[in-house]
């Protein structure tokens, strides 16, 4: 979900796209680990982050869309076919995915296409991918089709049918189960697509649950310092503060709260990046208390038919691809992108894009994160984010992170909870001796 330009920049994004030249001058990268066959493979395309800010998610990700790839060939593939997965690195960049899915549909004539990770990796791949009339998948996108309203377009994040808010519901009804309620909140992300969304819902949570909204700015996207708006925030004094940031700034804001040793009642809620082991490494202790989205973890309440076995086989080739080492959040998302692109190929027997995208919007998913059923502008028919609390988290070793029960507890929604939210934060911030 991260991404680097502003929101007016992603805009114009949009329209560019529509025109872009056909021409990219980065070289493909073509899986070749498939077989050779006889049959012409189904070629599935896509532009994936193997550099930048995005890459330790998109590796990630890539792993899992080739184990998936590996596993689907091995059984012979689809439609007696081979698949093969066509991508190229867009660099963590938004600027470069209309000329990479130009390339895909003009240049390389693959049959399918599915998006790269992230929000504004997926808004400006949409305007190429309606002009070519193509079924679409977005990988952790928030609410990026709420203006494109693309009939073709399904979304493997769980946030439906209201996107925008259920990023953060959790993080909300956490908070005002607590007693006495919060009576403030502070509202603050970038300058960007995914935060200005996530921002939008934040509001409406805000104005649902009766807390008065007493400090909501956004910071420019190539912000280093968050000290200013940290400060800022306290002089305001909420009682809870919700965040909405990507990697390099979550990171700098957790850093911030507790440099200045600021301690609201609850924070957290729409950071991206502490869903990744390495920042949680990086980070330590400093996590404690935060609260944060996920999708997925593989708590007792959370096993979903196949979960563990997939983790289990991506954890034994994570460390030969140099990727995150337990597959805990993007990987059995991405592999579940192309489980249901496979399931619509053959509920259909075609690679016809309005015979998939019907497909898409009626059908019943069964993957390694559960079923999954589509309503309006293709998100999911229920949402299913969860929040969880970090704690207990003693230096800055991975391994403490492996299980996940040990630093981390499911505190919203109340169907997949593991854990009492610790409140206030300043009681989370305490960590008792191992």
């Amino acid at each position: 979900m991260f991404a680097l330009p502003i929101g007016t920049f992603i805009k114009s994004l949009r329209i560019l796209a529509l025109t872009a030249a056909a021409g990219w001058a980065a070289s493909a990268i073509i899986n070749a680990s498939s077989p050779a066959r006889a049959e012409e493979p189904i070629t599935i395309g896509f532009s994936m982050a193997q550099s930048g800010p995005l890459a330790v998610n998109g590796k990630s990700a890539l792993l899992a869309m080739q184990i998936w790839e590996d596993e689907v060939n091995a059984k012979g593939g689809l439609l007696g076919r081979p698949v093969k997965l066509v991508f190229y690195d867009d660099q963590s960049n938004p600027a470069t995915v209309p000329g990479i899915y130009t390339k895909l549909l003009d240049v390389d004539k693959v049959d399918l296409v599915v998006s790269g990770y992230s929000t504004n990796i997926v808004a400006p791949a949409i305007p190429v991918v309606m002009a070519h009339g193509k079924a679409f998948i977005g990988l952790f996108a928030l609410a990026a089709n709420s203006e494109f309203h693309y009939p073709r377009y399904i979304s493997m994040t769980p946030n439906g049918p209201d996107a925008k808010s259920s990023i953060s519901s959790g993080f909300f009804d956490a908070a005002m189960a607590q007693n006495p309620k919060p009576q403030t909140i502070a509202i603050v992300g970038a300058d960007a697509e995914f935060s200005k969304n996530a921002t939008e819902g934040a509001r409406a949570n805000a104005k649902a649950a009766g807390l008065k909204i007493v400090y909501d700015q956004s910071y420019p996207p190539t912000t280093t310092d968050f000290s200013p708006i940290v400060r800022a925030i306290q002089a305001a004094n909420p009682d809870v503060v919700l965040i909405a940031s990507f990697p390099l700034d979550s990171a700098g804001m957790v850093r911030a709260f507790n440099e200045l040793g600021y301690t609201p009642k609850m924070v957290g809620g729409a950071m991206v990046g502490p869903q990744s082991p390495s920042m949680q490494a990086q980070l330590g202790p400093l996590l404690n208390g935060f609260v944060d989205f996920t999708f997925w973890l593989p708590v007792k309440t959370m096993q979903f038919p196949g979960a563990l076995e997939f983790v289990k086989r991506y954890q034994a080739r994570a460390g030969a691809a140099g990727v995150d080492p337990f597959g805990y959040y993007i990987a059995p998302w991405a592999y579940a992108d192309l489980q249901v692109l496979g399931q619509a190929i053959n509920d259909t027997k075609s690679v016809s894009d309005a015979k998939i995208a019907q497909d898409f919007h009626s059908a019943t998913f069964h993957t390694v994160i559960g079923d999954v059923k589509y309503g309006p502008d293709g998100e999911w028919a229920a949402p299913r984010v969860i929040q969880t609390q970090f704690h207990d988290i003693v230096g800055n070793g991975v391994e403490q992170f492996r299980d996940v029960d040990k630093t981390q507890a499911v505190v919203a929604p109340s169907g997949y909870k593991t854990g009492d939210l610790i409140y206030p934060y300043s009681a989370a911030k305490q960590v008792p001796a191992r």
